[in-house]
């Protein structure tokens, strides 16, 4: 059989592919830029210690949820239309965040940036699949979108900071304006429209048992990260469950179901999901260990902490854009199973030397682990739109960016738990304290920082030892427990394609 000769993109296409640049940049570094605001929002706003955990979680917890009903939306009304009815509503609630007189204020117009962001993410994944119809130039397309979200994280916090010098706490979220303003005016003129043939109607009950479930695991993800196994906790697993379950058994009977489930039958499909979950948890677990080691460890300003992630960020780049190069040569099951060996290399350095070389042993390891991260998502992300028939383009999009929202919080929950029952068996409390504040010593680092900070004479420096001490302890064990996970998804990864006969050369880059 002639192989299919795909015509190549055009000035017109790369155009539309840059206006879908702006919104993937902007939805990720929404994600990060209240890092360095916080204090400072804080002291204008007055939040409680519940409102300021919603206004920093509520971002996420309704991009996770809605991301499934937005992608299937956006295959019945059309992507474009989505995605610029998403871009004006992102840009309308960060001006309601940027001027918010009050917690509750913020938290709403978080909450909007959160579901217009859902609006926003699977409708530029799945519109590549519009534009680019060769394999090699959708590919390197994918690769630079995959490069703009991990960039948009990184940058949060520098352009937070370096606004925030100059500027009022609002001044963070008034970033989206201009480029969704752009957007809005661009979009029409260089984006194509998309969207079922059929155009049937979109289920409400599914999208509404769809959010009630994800939202419902991310919470008890999050819950048993901070407080470990709690009856809350497993309240709110049993509720995503269940419903979870419910949702399925729906879609099953259901002539055009919010997500098609024969997606999952396909063994490209769920191999390049389950890749890109384990990816997101290694990133993501590891991230918010080395953020708070940087930081609470070592002594370093948020800003400087900020910096030493560049090197990582460029590792990303490097396999985001590399990725594309390698499978014209290797096939990619090969990559893959390549990259997972990298990302467990990197855990195993931070492991292994942590406690002699501290930061020289923890950019090492990252830049390693996220030059594998970086061309897992890249190729999964790839395969996971190819498999899937363009009119689920979007749905696709949705659960590939689901998958990485659920891997990268219980990346959080297991690496974290691990590092936090370290810290609470290793840490040395003082005799002297009081109850209440031996219990915040042993719950959580920057608790024990403070108290020791408070504490006259020596007793706070040896806290303080104790406690930096304790908490490198909890890292090298997360470290340890990301590289046997890592290492066995690996071990897997190679025993089942091997028996497929995929980690051979091949022709059909698409295979895994």
């Amino acid at each position: 059989m002639q192989p299919t000769t795909h015509p190549p993109a055009g000035r017109r296409e790369w155009l539309g592919f840059a206006v879908l640049a702006l919104p993937t940049l902007l939805v990720s570094m929404d994600m990060t830029i209240l890092y360095l605001a916080t204090p400072s929002l804080s002291a204008a706003l007055q939040p409680s210690g519940a409102e300021l955990l919603w206004i920093s979680d509520i971002y996420g917890f309704l991009i996770a949820g809605a991301l499934i009903p937005m992608g299937a939306i956006g295959d019945r009304i059309g992507r474009r239309r989505l995605l610029l009815i998403g871009s004006v509503f992102f840009g309308l609630a960060s001006i309601l965040a940027a001027f918010s007189t009050s917690a509750t204020m913020l938290i709403a117009a978080r909450a909007i940036l959160g579901i217009a962001g859902a609006t926003l993410l699977p409708s530029t994944l799945a519109m590549i699949r519009n534009l680019f119809h060769s394999p090699r130039e959708r590919s390197f397309a994918i690769g630079i979108w995959t490069t703009c979200f991990t960039l948009g994280g990184v940058l949060g916090p520098l352009v937070g900071g370096l606004l925030l010098q100059h500027f009022w706490w609002g001044s963070v979220f008034l970033v989206g304006v201009p480029a969704m303003a752009t957007l809005v005016f661009l979009g029409p003129i260089f984006l194509p429209e998309f969207r079922e043939a059929d155009g049937h109607a979109v289920d409400v009950p599914s999208v509404a048992m769809s959010m009630v479930s994800l939202l419902a695991i991310a919470y008890g993800v999050k819950h048993l990260a901070e407080s470990g196994i709690t009856a809350i906790a497993v309240a709110a697993f049993m509720v995503g469950g269940s419903v979870g379950w419910a949702f399925i058994l729906r879609q099953s009977r259901l002539t055009a179901p919010l997500v098609d489930l024969s997606l999952f039958r396909n063994s490209a499909f769920t191999a390049a999901l389950g890749a890109n979950m384990m990816a997101l948890f290694a990133w993501v677990g590891a991230s918010l260990l080395i953020a708070q080691y940087l930081q609470l460890v070592i002594g370093m300003s948020p800003m400087t902490a900020g910096l030493w992630t560049i090197p990582p960020a460029i590792a990303c780049v490097v396999g985001c854009l590399g990725a594309p190069i390698l499978v014209q040569r290797i096939a990619p099951a090969a990559v893959v199973m390549l990259a997972l060996l990298l990302v467990a290399t990197g855990f195993a350095i931070m492991a292994a030397f942590t406690s002699g070389f501290g930061v020289v042993a923890i950019i090492s390891g990252m830049i390693i682990l996220g030059l594998g991260v970086a061309t897992i998502v890249t190729l999964g992300t790839d395969l996971i739109l190819m498999t899937a028939p363009p009119e689920k383009a979007g749905a696709a999009s949705a659960i590939s960016e689901t998958g990485a929202d659920l891997g990268g919080s219980f990346g959080v929950a297991v690496l974290g738990s691990v590092g936090v029952a370290v810290y609470r068996t290793v840490v040395a409390v003082p005799d002297e304290l009081s109850q209440d504040r031996a219990a915040a010593v042993r719950d959580t680092l920057g608790a024990a920082v403070d108290v020791a900070n408070a504490l006259p004479g020596p007793s706070g420096s040896v806290l303080l030892a104790s406690a930096q001490q304790a908490f490198e302890q909890g890292l090298v064990f997360a470290s340890g427990a990301g590289f046997c996970v890592l290492l066995s998804t690996a071990i897997f990864f190679a025993w089942t394609n091997l028996r497929r006969g995929a980690l051979c050369p091949i022709e059909n880059k698409g295979e895994v």
